[in-house]
């Protein structure tokens, strides 16, 4: 059981970037899923996260208003959907999973491997 995040990658400040968490071994659709980011020196900061009932969104962070996060239950995707970047967002962003985005938010039962995105000014 596996999760990957992917998608990052260098932008300007100002644009965007769309980040996927896929998983080999278990389908998402059933999972609430988080996104979280650490920055260089920093601890790791909860973003948000998409419910697993009614794909609601609970923002843990400060980034309502620019960054968003859907499912594509189709492709086993969940995306974040990131807009209006600021340098202050680079980041390794990652993405969990658990029941629900309480419990996702505390620990999260899986974890994936970041990507890297960098926000140039």
């Amino acid at each position: 059981v596996q999760l990957q995040a992917s998608g990052g990658g260098l932008v300007q400040a100002g644009g965007s970037l769309r980040l996927s968490c896929t998983s080999s071994g278990f389908t998402l659709h059933y999972y609430a899923i988080g996104w979280f980011r650490r920055a260089p020196g920093k601890e790791r900061e909860g973003l948000l996260c998409l419910t697993s009932t009614d794909n609601s969104i609970w923002y843990e962070g400060s980034v309502k208003g620019r960054f968003t996060v859907s499912r594509d239950s189709a492709e086993n995707t969940v995306y974040l959907q990131m807009n209006s970047l600021k340098p202050e967002d680079t980041a390794v962003y990652y993405c969990a999973a658990d029941s629900t985005c309480m419990e996702t938010f505390r620990s999260g039962r899986y974890w994936g491997q970041g990507t890297q995105v960098t926000v140039s000014s």
